[in-house]
């Protein structure tokens, strides 16, 4: 596996979708994960071009670690799979929505999704 995230263009991304692509400095674009049949939000991710090539051409979500510095299939340790269902660009082109089938928890903390453990107070 790569070290750091693949440089634009240098991967089998098809040139078609690459171009459009409006990444970070960084060469990473977020990619949100949504359970496909009833729109929950599940995580947050990042890809490069490697990862996004290989979530579609996998089926299954690949993401760059900024931690780890290394790409990671969800569910390769955790047995929670994304099984990939469809993949779309904002209307910016600089965030992706991966709708997914997933399959036990999302969150690496061991809870469905990232989001239902702090939610804010809305002042009214």
């Amino acid at each position: 596996m790569s070290t750091t995230p693949a440089a634009p263009g240098s991967t089998a991304l098809a040139a078609d979708i690459a171009d459009r692509l409006k990444r970070a400095p960084d060469g990473l674009i977020p990619a949100i994960a949504q359970q496909y049949d009833t729109g929950e939000v599940l995580m947050l991710g990042w890809m490069d071009d490697e990862a996004l090539h290989r979530t579609l051409t996998t089926g299954r979500c690949t993401y760059w670690s900024r931690s780890r510095r290394e790409y990671w299939v969800k569910g390769d340790t955790s047995g929670h799979f994304q099984h990939v269902k469809s993949v779309a660009l904002d209307c910016d082109a600089d965030t992706l929505l991966v709708r997914v089938d997933q399959v036990g928890a999302a969150c690496h903390t061991g809870t469905r999704t990232c989001f239902d453990t702090d939610v804010l107070p809305l002042a009214r």
